[in-house]
């Protein structure tokens, strides 16, 4: 796909990370973010829509209280609170020098993860495109610790996401938008880390988001809560709806209008041609997930191969707990993860079915509302 066509979008996400957003000192950059304002600006004056994920409260409360660390979470949560109001008045003003409003949005896991925040959140996100504003969201620090303080999750249980990488991914996703641009404090994707290696080479354009991908990733960045790691996760979930994304330097002077100006700037993420419609997206990568499955060989077969229900004869185990309607992780023989879906059973009901015959589900629970524990159409790949 050649540059040209790959940046023609009407909406667009930008994910601006924290180490984006300070300069050198460690205080914001109010220089570099008043170009991205400026930037964006003349994007949506040209008849784009633009959503805006932020990082950097967590980092704009310690400056202000002039902290060297901030180890625990109460004092993250406090810094959070200081530097989020701070935050948004930047935002708040240089988006009304080009006279355009900003439009605060603070998200936890819940919002996503619950089907119906989750759709109630995509009418108020276009609502506000409708408007001419534009959001600008982040996680909501001061009151998720889910996100701060991973020592806060219950045992086996993963969140639909821990830093604004996924974050942009999920809203990108929820919006269909065209395209996102996580600007980052590298020019991309290497071979292996820059950082590290002088001879890493740099990868331009990835067609697919596959093992030997995700193998590239490398840990998070000073100041950051991600890495190439969680990037690559969230070109893998874009790429799958139709999306595209894009990975560049954001201290590079001006980046985004030069992105969007057609330079060759950045690793580019081309969509498939797999265009996964939004149900399975949410089951796939905005729940958060504690009950999981565990099936044999043939189920899983079944499942990818011939894109069968999962009837309680696959099953082998049952992990933790979870109510009829939830969203369960499906584990293989060796307990590796490799698909999601809503289950039609409870999991006492569950263990109640294993290795049985949908047959005997009625006989052996009372009664009987589905054949399979999973329905196909209730079940994402991964």
């Amino acid at each position: 796909m050649e540059r040209n066509e790959f940046i023609q979008a009407k909406r667009i996400v930008i994910k601006l990370g924290t180490n984006v957003l300070r300069g050198d000192n460690g205080y914001i950059s109010l220089p570099r973010v008043y170009t991205f304002i400026e930037d964006i600006a003349n994007l949506v004056k040209s008849g784009k829509e633009v959503i805006i994920i932020t990082s950097g409260a967590v980092s704009m409360g310690k400056k202000r209280l002039n902290l060297e660390d901030t180890k625990g979470t109460a004092l993250k949560q406090a810094c959070a609170a200081i530097g989020q109001s701070k935050l948004m008045s930047i935002y708040e003003n240089g988006f009304d020098t080009y006279g355009l409003t900003a439009a605060q949005i603070l998200l936890t896991e819940d919002d996503f993860s619950v089907r119906e925040r989750y759709l109630s959140l995509r009418i108020t996100f276009n609502k506000l495109l409708e408007l001419g504003t534009i959001p600008v969201i982040n996680q909501n620090d001061t009151v998720s610790t889910l996100e701060i303080a991973p020592r806060y999750i219950e045992e086996d249980m993963q969140v639909c996401f821990s830093d604004n990488d996924k974050l942009s991914a999920l809203v990108a996703s929820e919006l269909d938008a065209d395209l996102l641009v996580i600007l980052s404090d590298i020019d991309g994707l290497y071979d292996s880390n820059p950082k590290t290696n002088p001879d890493a080479k740099f990868i331009k354009c990835v067609e697919q988001v596959d093992d030997h991908i995700l193998a590239l990733a490398s840990g998070a960045s000073e100041g950051g809560r991600g890495g190439m790691e969680t990037k690559l996760q969230a070109a893998q979930m874009v790429t799958r709806y139709g999306g595209k994304m894009l990975i560049a330097n954001g201290k590079i002077p001006y980046v985004i209008k030069r992105i969007f100006e057609g330079e060759d700037l950045g690793t580019m993420f081309l969509p498939t041609d797999e265009n996964m419609p939004d149900k399975k997206r949410w089951i796939g990568y905005a729940t958060n997930i504690i009950g999981k499955i565990v099936v044999n060989d043939g189920a899983k077969k079944a499942l990818i191969e011939e894109e069968k229900s999962l009837l309680p004869i696959g099953i082998i185990q049952i992990k933790n707990t979870f109510r009829k309607g939830d969203v369960v992780s499906i584990l293989d023989e060796n307990n590796v993860e490799f698909a999601r879906g809503m289950v039609n059973y409870d999991s006492e009901s569950c263990k109640k079915l294993l290795g049985r015959h949908s047959d005997d589900i009625l006989s052996i629970l009372g009664h009987k509302n589905y054949d399979a524990i999973i329905t196909r159409d209730n079940i994402t790949i991964l």
